[in-house]
């Protein structure tokens, strides 16, 4: 049987992130391309993008229930919106032939960080799932990320090979921030004892960003799971990520102790 690798898409890679509700079509094209080339059994988390965050932010959903604040109607335009995401997800995957069955957390999950219940859904072909507003008992609701989702699959799912988070516009973690990097300033090895300098859209992003994925990259690292972190655009460098083969980017290494 072939070894399962679970694998991030990005929000921020498969969405345009400053125009709302928008999917960069081609590169969704060009990840179920390498979902269809590839030889392992995939778990397919996704991000949001442009279809999550923004609104997520105006109502304050990660807030949970905020007195005085109604976030009904946030709640539920997020949740279309993520399943619209999804749809298009989806088609792309049917496109060129995959047998793919989605799983809207909101109706399987409870609670957000990665410790929130709910049995992991797994389905014979590939599994696809999403960062979502989930129900939550503490706070009414919160938005579960797909980096915890992420974790969840890779120390949960049985003969998980590795972890591939595909990101948009770099080419892995970087000493400084994009804006200022040049090639020599991808990490090739980091482990969660180094430290990098990355950029997070706090005007948006209602979860992490690339400091979340980092930190979830080092756990499941530490627990003796690869994980790499590859430019999602270059579809040839997230083939040889997923099947293990020598590529750039930055490999998450278990910390020194």
């Amino acid at each position: 049987m072939s070894g399962v690798v679970i694998i991030k898409w990005g929000g921020g890679l498969i969405t345009q992130k400053d125009k709302l509700c928008t999917v960069n079509q081609h590169v969704l094209d060009s990840l179920a391309r390498v979902a269809a080339n590839c030889s392992k059994k995939l778990v397919i988390v996704h991000g949001a993008g442009s279809f999550g965050h923004i609104k997520a932010k105006q109502y304050r959903l990660s807030e949970g229930d905020i007195e005085g604040h109604d976030q009904k109607d946030g709640i539920n335009i997020v949740r279309k919106d993520m399943l619209l995401l999804n749809s298009k997800v989806m088609d792309s995957l049917k496109n060129v032939g995959l047998n793919a069955k989605a799983f809207p957390p909101h109706l399987w999950a409870n609670g957000f960080g990665p410790n929130f219940s709910g049995k992991l859904p797994i389905y014979d072909g590939i599994t696809v799932v999403f960062g979502d507003v989930v129900p939550d008992e503490s706070q009414g609701f919160g938005i579960l990320s797909g980096d915890d989702l992420v974790l969840r699959y890779a120390l949960e799912t049985p003969n998980v090979e590795r972890v591939v988070f595909a990101i948009g516009g770099v080419d892995g973690l970087l000493r400084v921030p994009p804006s200022r990097a040049g090639a020599e300033d991808l990490i090739e090895f980091w482990s969660e004892d180094m430290e990098f300098e990355g950029e997070h859209a706090y005007e948006i992003d209602v979860t992490g960003g690339i400091g979340l994925k980092a930190t979830r990259g080092a756990f499941i690292a530490n627990n003796g799971i690869e994980v790499l972190m590859v430019n999602g655009e270059k579809p040839d460098r997230l083939l040889s990520a997923i099947e293990g083969k020598p590529v750039r980017g930055t490999r998450i290494i278990r910390r020194n102790s």
